[in-house]
């Protein structure tokens, strides 16, 4: 047990100074012998836990991502499921742009496997997406939703950083947003936040010029929406 805890500690020793460098002075920085200095501990130690580089950048990229979800996971949500998916957007962005070097290895579509810590993201913005479809203000699938989402914000992050940042456009994320949004919400609530009695008031009211149905479709709606 204790062989093990030792061996825990200095696998995380190692990743801490990796990505210390990572975050410092980028992917090229990240050497063995770099590390393994920053770690105080031999370079042939590194091999004894990752096979070469791109394994130790791996998890590297690993470590430092699901602090990040674990702490959205973890984000008190509010009343306005609308408002957190913004949140959730704002905090995306600044994280990939204070963190550049690593959101280019999770985004690299060379990598040979898929990232733990990037489908625990992904589960997040769906359950964000989930709580705003329950709130009467998608107008596309969720799964439509998540995947615009997602590769608009992706697509956001590597676009400021392949501008110095000083000749980055300080809107564009918020421009992008903007545009999604318009693409997959509603413009009001469709449905109020009471309970079902309420639900039923609001689809009776609007269920008279509902132009998908039939005037017998329409009818036979509010009949039903009539019962108590």
């Amino acid at each position: 047990m204790v062989e093990v805890a030792s061996r825990l500690e200095t696998r995380t020793r190692i990743v801490a100074a990796a990505a210390r460098l990572l975050r410092e002075d980028g992917a090229a920085a990240v050497t063995t012998r770099a590390v393994a200095q920053a770690a105080g501990m031999q370079a042939p130690t590194i091999y004894r836990f990752f096979a070469d580089k791109d394994a130790l950048l791996d998890a590297v990229a690993e470590h430092v991502f699901a602090d990040y979800v674990a702490a959205k996971a973890l984000a008190e949500e509010s009343a306005d499921p609308v408002a957190d998916l913004k949140a959730g957007w704002d905090a995306h962005i600044g994280f990939g742009l204070a963190n550049a070097a690593l959101f280019g290895l999770l985004t690299d579509p060379a990598r040979d496997t898929p990232s733990p810590a990037a489908d625990a993201g992904l589960a997040v913005l769906r359950g964000r997406v989930r709580r705003v479809a329950e709130a009467g203000r998608l107008r596309v699938t969720e799964r439509r939703a998540v995947e615009l989402i997602h590769a608009a914000g992706t697509g956001a992050v590597l676009t400021l950083l392949s501008a110095p940042p000083e000749a980055r456009d300080p809107g564009l994320a918020d421009a992008m947003y903007e545009a999604v949004a318009r693409s997959i919400l509603t413009a009001a609530p469709a449905l109020p936040a009471g309970g079902p009695a309420e639900v039923a008031v609001a689809i009776r009211a609007v269920a008279p010029t509902l132009p998908m149905l039939t005037p017998a479709e329409r009818a036979l709606l509010s009949e039903w929406l009539d019962r108590d």
